[in-house]
């Protein structure tokens, strides 16, 4: 199949499909006589394998990682889930920080709720987001 096809079955873009190939996560494919790139359906399920990973939050370095070892013969669930439990942490990490802003924002929020706007008369700063 020719490039757009597999870029339609895979539902990535063709310049996806051409990036892919240039970093190594899609191997060249064999060129037609007129040059033009043909793919077998291996394409597909790879392609389609890199685009759900991506989903899952997993880099293109880390896809490729997985892609290498399956082609290489080897299992490929422990290295997966070790890169999930470290997606894990980082999203733990990230929700951490997200509440610790919200709970900063609903603070200024009740700061702003009884602060008198008459008071406000520093040109410079605003009375909600001052000391508190």
């Amino acid at each position: 199949m020719k490039i757009s096809e597999l870029a339609g079955r895979a539902g990535v873009s063709a310049k996806t499909v051409r990036y892919y190939e240039s970093i190594g996560l899609l191997p060249d494919p064999g060129r037609t006589a007129s040059g033009y790139r043909e793919y077998g359906d291996d394409a597909v399920e790879r392609l389609t394998f890199v685009r759900d990973a991506q989903a899952a939050g997993l880099s293109l370095k880390e896809s490729g990682q997985i892609l290498d070892m399956k082609d290489a013969g080897h299992g490929t669930c422990e290295h997966t889930r070790g890169l999930l439990d470290r997606h894990l942490v980082d999203i733990d990490a990230q929700i951490a920080s997200l509440e610790a802003a919200r709970a900063e924002l609903l603070a200024l929020r009740r700061r702003a709720d009884v602060l008198d706007p008459a008071d406000c008369n520093d040109p410079h700063r605003c009375q909600v987001l001052g000391e508190h």
